[in-house]
């Protein structure tokens, strides 16, 4: 936090990132993604990226209309991808604060001009599902016959 990027970033998995308030907004800002590996995307439809790219995301509560106005723009502006739910459920009852990430993607290398795109996220009824992750899948995917881990008690 309130730190500046290195003057030499060696390219990473998560790139270097910083992060600081502008009044009740974090912003965080990405440099240094690596992009030699399989499947470098920047979106959902196959982008590719350098490392040059350029990331800033600004996380901010906001309220219950402003929220819904942003989920009916997603919905009337954005697709839909099948299979891509997470399997919560959306609170309709809870009419507090929710989560808005908006973030702007730039690369020169790559793109004409930088894009954005803004998400919401909203509490969820129920408990969360259980996910095999990606910093565990040797433990699943190598062995077919074993186990989904599951945890039992946060480790936290």
């Amino acid at each position: 936090m309130n730190q500046s990027h290195p003057t030499r970033v060696t390219p990473s998995l998560y790139g270097d990132s910083v992060g600081h308030y502008e009044g009740d907004t974090l912003v965080i800002d990405t440099v240094g993604v690596r992009s030699n590996r399989p499947f470098a995307m920047a979106d959902i439809y196959g982008t590719p990226y350098t490392e040059g790219i350029h990331i800033v995301e600004r996380y901010r509560l906001v309220e219950d209309d402003a929220a819904k106005q942003s989920e009916a723009r997603t919905l009337k502006e954005n697709i839909l991808i099948a299979g891509n739910d997470s399997g919560l459920i959306v609170d309709a009852n809870y009419k507090g604060k929710a989560l808005q990430l908006e973030f702007t993607v730039e690369d020169d290398a790559v793109l004409t001009k930088p894009w954005s795109a803004s998400m919401i996220y909203r509490r969820a009824s129920g408990a969360w599902p259980e996910f095999v992750c990606s910093e565990n899948m040797h433990e699943y995917y190598n062995n077919k016959n074993a186990e989904v881990p599951e945890a039992r008690k946060p480790d936290f």
